[in-house]
């Protein structure tokens, strides 16, 4: 087990506090960074015209700063600029089937993310944040396809909420019951995993027989999960912040 030291733990707050299934809670920021690294698309719970909503939307992260798009968090943001979020990662890994049904669960991960959320406006930051969730959705797409020009960089609504405020809960291994009176029923018990994977790409019927899928998304293709971090440094976002403009 890798020795947690305390830069490396996520720091416990009233709404992070780990109350119920506290063997399932984790303060590990790799676990937190895991998370995030794995998936593209959160639940952004948001209370706009004084009514809870919770949104969908896909978002990348660096280190510090998780970006995603947020019209309808905009409007909030203009309401209340000093309301909090919570944006809501999850990966479902399995059912738990259990000798009864009150034991019965999922093997899950998840990471709820609190913060009061930022507009970004500014320009320069505004290039470097969609380059950030647009290589945390498809890596190497940026490069790839044409990039935002003002206009379009102008309509688009972009927000950045830090990661300095996160709670964390995985859950992996076969049901509870297996050393209870229940065993003894000698009804088949364990996990049925539950794994994401690609598909095969499929061309835009409007496309050029002599347009060939590029070999960023043809590996991507191949890919279940990502194989490494595509979190950015804060150096490497001072290099891509100058270079995107």
């Amino acid at each position: 087990m890798t020795e947690e030291t305390p830069g490396t733990l996520l720091p416990v707050t009233e709404r992070t506090r780990h109350r119920r299934l506290r063997e399932q809670g984790s303060r590990s920021r790799a676990d937190l960074d895991a998370i995030l690294d794995t998936g593209f698309l959160c639940h952004l719970g948001v209370v706009v015209d004084g009514a809870p909503m919770v949104v969908p939307t896909v978002y990348g992260a660096d280190e510090s700063v998780v970006y995603f798009h947020g019209s309808v968090a905009s409007r909030s943001l203009l309401a209340a600029p000093n309301a909090s979020v919570c944006l809501t990662v999850t990966h479902v890994d399995g059912l738990v089937l259990a000798r009864s049904v009150f034991e019965h669960g999922v093997n899950y991960r998840s990471a709820m993310i609190y913060g009061i959320p930022r507009a970004v406006t500014d320009p320069e930051e505004k290039l470097y944040g969609l380059r950030c969730l647009t290589e945390h959705i498809a890596a190497g797409q940026w490069g790839y396809a044409r990039l935002p020009n003002r206009k379009e960089l102008a309509a688009t609504a972009l927000l950045a909420l830090p990661l300095d405020e996160a709670s964390v809960k995985v859950r992996t291994g076969p049901p509870d019951d297996g050393d209870g009176p229940d065993a003894e029923l000698g009804l088949w018990a364990g996990v049925l995993p539950m794994r994401t994977e690609w598909g095969e790409p499929e061309p835009d019927p409007a496309l050029s027989e002599h347009v060939t899928v590029p070999p960023h998304i043809v590996h991507l293709a191949t890919q279940a999960v990502p194989l490494v971090s595509r979190r950015t440094s804060p150096q490497h976002r001072i290099n891509e912040r100058g270079t995107s403009t």
